[in-house]
């Protein structure tokens, strides 16, 4: 095979599977402010929340990796599920406005306590020897922990689908959405849904934040530093669309890897322009809704 054309082989798959992570921690954000309606400027956070769990069992527990990551998923939807009994019950009763400046102040609030537990350095966690190396396809080298992250996603994003679209939950959580009135006379409780739906959405985004931590390392300011990437993704994508959020993070997780690579002048700076130009096409984003 010709040099380029393996290059862009490659390439293209570290692009798909850094917008299969960027998916991870996104679709939660989508749940929660597509579907559930409620601005969670403090998703980001529970990524890093993850990452920073994961790290420190291993560091101080010696756990082994594929052991960490369900734990650090489990201790993050734990977490979530006390703040959303209580502090976001009064997210949950504020205007849009006040939902933003409350969650982006929590933000800052878990932005200083991770400051203070694990210091101000960059960390990563560091991957089991099965994880890191090459895979030979031919003349081509593809990184393991790439193809990793890639099935990692691509499992969890199925798995999710058919959640949604064919068990009882899925069904109560589109009842409670659409019609919340409808649902607590047809016997739903609409609280525990969103309570339960709201800690899925922060165990993927903790998901991301731990398998993602070679791609995007883990740091205090983690939760606002990525909020940004988060939020484009969803926007792109168009609120509450899972389908939208996977298409969105799959195009511009290809876009930033091709444009840094072929256009090194522009750097990061690629991505923004890619936003722009197809908010300018599709408002709504690649799968908005009408309304």
């Amino acid at each position: 095979m010709p040099n380029a054309l393996s290059t862009f082989f490659i390439l293209t798959i570290d692009g798909v599977s850094y917008g299969m992570m960027l998916f991870l921690i996104s679709v939660g954000l989508t749940i929660t402010l597509g579907v559930m309606r409620v601005v969670n400027l403090t998703h980001s956070a529970f990524a890093m929340i993850g990452g920073f769990i994961a790290l420190w069992l291993m560091q101080t527990t010696g756990m082994h990796f594929f052991a960490a990551l369900p734990l650090s998923v489990v201790a993050t939807m734990a977490i979530s599920l006390a703040m959303e009994r209580t502090l976001y019950q009064w997210v949950y009763k504020s205007n849009p406005l006040g939902q933003l400046l409350m969650t982006i102040g929590m933000t800052f609030v878990i932005t200083a306590l991770v400051k203070n537990l694990a210091g101000p350095q960059i960390q990563t966690i560091t991957l089991p020897p099965s994880l890191i190396g090459q895979l030979s396809f031919g003349d081509m080298s593809i990184s393991t922990y790439r193809l990793f992250v890639l099935g990692t996603s691509v499992a969890v994003a199925a798995a999710l689908w058919l959640c949604l679209e064919y068990t009882t939950f899925g069904a109560r959580l589109r009842a409670a959405v659409d019609n919340p009135r409808m649902a607590r006379c047809v016997g739903i409780n609409v609280a525990l849904v969103f309570s339960v739906t709201f800690a899925i959405g922060c165990g993927l985004a903790a998901l991301g934040g731990a398998v993602g931590t070679q791609m995007l390392p883990l740091e205090p300011y983690y939760g606002l530093k990525y909020l940004v990437l988060v939020l484009i993704v969803v926007a792109v994508g168009g609120l509450g669309s899972l389908k939208g959020s996977l298409y969105s993070a799959l195009l511009l997780g290809f876009i930033d890897t091709m444009g840094r690579y072929y256009i090194p002048a522009l750097g990061g700076f690629i991505i923004y322009l890619a936003v722009l130009a197809i908010l300018l096409v599709r408002p709504r984003g690649l799968v908005g809704r009408a309304g």
